[in-house]
């Protein structure tokens, strides 16, 4: 693989809003462990895994920038994860009703042999409104959204979850921070504006 650029993920979602930036990149998965270390916040864990899998992927492919992410999703202190199936979204959902949920998104620009490693980590907080059983069934039954951190995609149906959300970049809520993404690949050089046609 010769690529400049590179994302180290196999996330759709991710490699849908790096490809609206119009910079060709190739993605590949890190391979790097994503089990929460004892007593690690959860902003730390985020910003440790996409470090680490920035970092794993650019010492394989020396030369390539790697954009490395990860996404916690906190409520009351609890780090909720994908559901996987539709009854845990169902209660990951109903659990999330009339509460606010904070979505910490981290990302890391990397390459092999580089001092400068910038990274990012961006918050923004869902307020859910209050839901009743049969919005959430129906919901998860249209959506699916079992492989999403809070069980829902914004970018989709789950917009209609929420009373606000409160964010400094929409991007991030979807799993890449693109506004933070642009302006580090701008600074290494990737400046998706001033490519030729």
């Amino acid at each position: 693989m010769h690529s400049t650029l590179i994302l180290a993920s196999t996330s759709r979602y991710r490699a849908g809003l790096l490809g609206r930036l119009g910079i060709p990149f190739a993605t590949e998965a890190p391979g790097v462990d994503e089990s929460p270390l004892p007593g690690e916040a959860a902003a730390d864990r985020a910003a440790r895994l996409a470090r680490a899998k920035a970092e794993a992927v650019a010492r394989r492919h020396p030369g390539a920038w790697v954009i490395g992410s990860d996404q916690v999703a906190v409520r009351d202190g609890e780090v909720l994860g994908k559901p996987l199936d539709a009854a845990r979204c169902e209660a990951q959902l109903l659990a999330s009703s009339g509460r606010e949920v904070a979505f910490l998104t981290a990302a890391c620009l990397a390459r092999a042999g580089e001092r400068r490693r910038p990274e990012h980590l961006d918050v923004t907080r869902a307020q859910f409104r209050r839901l009743t059983a049969a919005e959430v069934r129906r919901y998860v039954e249209l959506e699916r959204p079992f492989d999403c951190a809070g069980g829902f995609k914004c970018e989709g149906l789950g917009i209609a979850l929420f009373d606000r959300i409160e964010s400094g970049d929409p991007t991030a809520l979807i799993g890449l921070p693109l506004i933070w993404v642009a302006q580090a690949l701008r600074e290494a050089g990737l400046d998706p504006l001033r490519r030729e046609p």
